[in-house]
């Protein structure tokens, strides 16, 4: 790593002591909290500056601010024009509205509505919204022609050396807050302003200090940029955590992370999950996916950070609700550590139990899919969690004394979707129940035990936890006779012991979940 910072780091280091008379017209300081990582496995202190708690809840007021306030008085004339997925249009129409500058900002047609009405809040009649596109890159092309056809200023989100001194000033309240020195900072990157103006200014007071670079594994702009020596365009990029999804790195946050990152580390969208269900749980902050990727980073090197002092950037929280819950659906979201199988078991009545019994214990199943289409084997699909990640190692071992082949199946696209296919030919006397269980350890394998072993063939099941004190559960039974089939329809009870309600679906459900017409 060069010793001598470049020209572009020490003028960003001064615009940074000149931002600090500026942005704090715009909004105040965020503080920086202790975050304590669940379970009892060794790790770091975790200190975390909260930049969802600003003004636009994100830091991305910080930059934009700066820059606009800096505008000519012939250059607030002709007013600005941008291009943002969201937080940093609405840091501009904030300084928009207080500063009295017309404003066009052009987003993607897929930003989440609640960035949209954010802009809209904030910045009034000073701002008019333009839909251009599918993607940031095509909101910034569009953005530059606005541009260019009605000679406004353009304000970037990121490539420009005043927008990331703005963006620096957090830096500086981490340095002044009292909270340092630190080991380590993990710092998330779209274009590389927040991480080239925040590692530049800390380590410049803290030298020592290991910074490092987080991104996206179908998002890494800045990682691609390293490897070439020049910012590069990615050919496609993910948009799950869309704060961050930049196809190319800036050119001025380039050259300054070049020397200031010691390394790049990826992410996954499921460990970017638990990092949001682990913040919300802890700190009862709903991040948006970019805002968690620095706590993603820590959890997935926990160990190798144990004993250390570590400092994450939740960066934002504008995350639109519909999202929530495809996050509360994913893998990393199951609670602590996780994985997704299917298992090879016989098709008889009682093996799935056997196989509860025998491999599951200690395990959390939070999610259950399976349809009989064969008459000799069945393959059901777990995804399995446990806050011990050696207890979730140990059970291909368990599996294998048992007897059971077994696949991984965590990025499947049939399980993903829940594609639950069911021969209804090979069903004799079939009956679906719609249970609703009490979410606890054990319910669920005590009713099949209590009311089903050895009487029936499970045929279907269809669960995933929800997060409710109720579970709830589409079941599949198959019978030998009818008369064992109205035998158990007569016998079991509406509700009991761990379970709440069981009724029988309606025959139309029925004709449809065997895929057979009604007559």
């Amino acid at each position: 790593m060069p010793t001598e910072p470049s020209s572009i780091a020490l003028r960003l280091r001064q615009e940074i002591l000149f931002a600090r008379e500026r942005v704090y017209r715009f909004g105040q300081p965020t503080p920086i909290e202790r975050l304590v990582l669940p379970g009892d496995e060794p790790g770091p202190e975790v200190w975390v500056k909260r930049e969802d708690l600003s003004a636009v809840k994100s830091y991305k007021w910080r930059g934009a601010c700066n820059r606009m306030s800096v505008l000519s008085a012939e250059e607030r004339v002709r007013g600005v024009v941008t291009a943002s997925a969201g937080n940093h249009a609405q840091g501009v129409a904030l300084a928009a509205k207080q500063l009295g500058i017309r404003a066009r900002i052009h987003m993607p047609r897929s930003t989440p509505r609640v960035k949209q009405n954010a802009v809209r809040q904030l910045g009034g009649t000073f701002v008019e919204l333009v839909f251009s596109g599918d993607s940031y890159d095509e909101a910034v092309t569009a953005a530059r022609a606005d541009e260019a056809a009605h000679g406004t200023v353009y304000v970037h989100a990121y490539d420009d050396l005043l927008v990331m001194a703005g963006q620096g000033t957090l830096a500086d309240e981490i340095v002044l807050s009292g909270h340092g020195p630190f080991d380590a900072a993990f710092l998330q990157i779209g274009g590389g302003g927040m991480a080239s103006a925040v590692s530049n200014w800390l380590g410049t007071y803290w030298p020592q200090m290991e910074l490092i670079g987080v991104e996206g594994v179908g998002q890494a702009s800045m990682k691609a940029a390293l490897s070439a020596g020049k910012p590069v365009a990615l050919d496609q990029v993910d948009i799950f955590c869309d704060g961050t999804a930049v196809r190319k790195a800036g050119a001025l946050p380039f050259d300054v992370c070049r020397d200031t990152l010691g390394r790049i580390e990826t992410v996954t969208n499921a460990e970017v999950s638990t990092a949001i269900r682990v913040l919300w749980e802890q700190l009862r902050c709903i991040s948006e996916p970019s805002g968690a990727m620095g706590v993603a980073a820590v959890l997935k090197h926990r160990a190798a950070l144990a004993g250390k002092r570590v400092l994450v950037v939740v960066s934002g929280a504008n995350i639109d609700f519909l999202q929530l819950g495809l996050i509360a659906q994913t893998q990393g979201a199951a609670g602590g550590h996780a994985r997704t199988l299917r298992v090879r078991i016989s098709e008889r009545p009682g093996s799935m139990l056997g196989l509860l019994d025998t491999c599951f214990g200690g395990l959390n199943i939070t999610d259950f899919q399976y349809g009989k289409t064969d008459a000799r084997d069945a393959r059901p699909v777990f995804t399995l969690s446990a806050d011990n990640a050696a207890l979730l190692a140990t059970l291909p071992e368990r599996l294998a004394a048992s007897g059971h082949a077994w696949e991984e199946v965590t990025d499947a696209v049939d399980v993903a979707f829940r594609a639950i296919p069911l021969r209804g030919e090979l069903l004799a006397n079939p009956v679906f129940l719609r249970l609703d269980f009490y979410e606890r350890a054990g319910a669920l394998h005590d009713f099949l035990d209590k009311l089903v072993r050895d009487r029936a063939d499970i045929v279907y099941f269809n669960y995933r936890q929800s997060g409710e004190r109720i579970g709830r559960a589409l079941i599949g039974l198959d019978f030998a006779t009818p008369d064992a089939r109205a035998g158990f329809l007569t016998a079991i009870p509406e509700q009991g012991d761990g379970y709440r309600s069981c009724a029988p679906v309606d025959d139309a459900t029925r004709a449809r979940l065997l895929g057979r017409s009604q007559a």
